[in-house]
């Protein structure tokens, strides 16, 4: 059941990666037909390194760094506040912009939780 189970996970992942790399590719193609490369374009892409590097890392250790994904998270909210139209209401804004700060917070800490400063014992952060 096990071997099952991991190898469902193996293949999901294989799926996200091969749809990452499409997806790399067509934004390419696209900004090329374009002839225009914007900022939203390069978090774009970014987003899509990230998450090759995501699936990169689980396929070597097996397990998800929680750091990936918050950066991954970060970057598009980036990106999202870049897209907003000038239109838009200004608060959704400061939500974002606070949204990021939490993320950001939430990645510094967990990155200092083994360290010495935190003082955290080791056999606890690994429930992290």
């Amino acid at each position: 059941m096990n071997q099952t189970i991991r190898n469902i996970q193996l293949t999901a992942v294989l799926i996200v990666l091969i749809s990452t790399v499409v997806a790399f590719f067509l934004e390419m193609s696209d900004m090329y037909m374009n002839r225009d490369i914007t900022l939203a374009d390069l978090l774009l892409m970014f987003i899509y390194i990230e998450v090759i590097g995501l699936v990169r890392s689980y396929w070597e250790t097996r397990a998800v760094r929680i750091t990936y994904p918050l950066v991954i998270a970060i970057t598009a909210l980036a990106r999202f506040i870049i897209l907003q139209d000038k239109e838009s209401d200004p608060s959704n804004l400061i939500y974002i912009s606070v949204a990021i700060l939490i993320v950001a917070i939430a990645t510094v800490i967990i990155r200092f939780r083994n360290s010495k400063y935190l003082k955290i014992e080791k056999s606890k952060s690994g429930e992290l």
